[in-house]
């Protein structure tokens, strides 16, 4: 069970992700956009996804950072465990509350709005659920579960066993005893990875930056 969660999972959803991305790439382009509801509703939609957008960078800047980033290297450089796990509880707490208060918004509209229901699909709402699972489990994590577990230090056991998926070298054990609470935020990471092609969150890859060279639109007043 220790090899099929830690090893074949993640590597099951990453070559789902991988694969599933240029297949829809090449055979279904006209299906690669955001699907955006704005002109059905705005207020609640400007809200959660100002929200859930600026807190989700810091989120994702604080995984890298806390992932990739040896223990080592940190205390090499005078970043020592007290002001690590202040700056992880006290930053990171703050971003995830601010993503999930902006998917919580975005998941009620989804559900309360009847325009904003009727266009969505299947994996419209698979989607936001695994989104806000994931997010509310983290923000959990960050929280209240590490109070619970004082002596655990995820930059031990869940960073190096991330960082050996990326050589190819994973060591399952290393996740034998980490928490339930950060066992299920990973697990369903990347089972939002491997339904990812699939969904909306490819535009993601799109970021309009040719939008900032777009040439000017001149409007001229028609005469008489």
């Amino acid at each position: 069970m220790l090899q099929f969660l830690w090893v074949i999972f993640p590597y099951l959803m990453i070559t789902i992700f991988l694969v599933g991305h240029i297949y829809r790439y090449n055979f279904d382009q006209l299906s690669w956009t955001a699907k955006s509801s704005e002109f059905l509703e705005k207020k609640s939609l400007r809200w959660g996804s100002m929200l859930f957008h600026i807190g989700i960078l810091f989120v994702f800047a604080g995984h890298v950072f806390g992932l990739l980033v040896p223990k080592t290297v940190l205390s090499a450089v005078g970043i020592g465990e007290t002001l690590y796990h202040t700056g992880a509880v006290y930053g990171g707490g703050f971003a995830g509350t601010v993503t999930l208060i902006g998917i919580i918004i975005l998941f009620s509209r989804r559900l309360t709005n009847k325009r904003v229901w009727m266009t969505s699909d299947s994996s419209d709402i698979i989607t936001v659920v695994f989104i806000f699972l994931i997010i509310l489990i983290g923000t959990y994590n960050t929280l209240i579960g590490n109070q619970f577990h004082p002596h655990f230090d995820y930059r031990e056991t869940i960073s190096p066993w991330f960082r050996g998926l990326l050589t190819f070298t994973p060591d399952p054990f290393l996740m034998r005893d980490v928490p339930i609470g950060f066992q299920l935020h990973i697990l369903i990471s990347f089972a939002l990875i491997g339904i990812w092609p699939f969904t909306r969150l490819v535009h993601v890859w799109s970021v309009p930056l040719t939008y900032f060279k777009r040439r000017y639109i001149i409007y001229r007043k028609r005469a008489g």
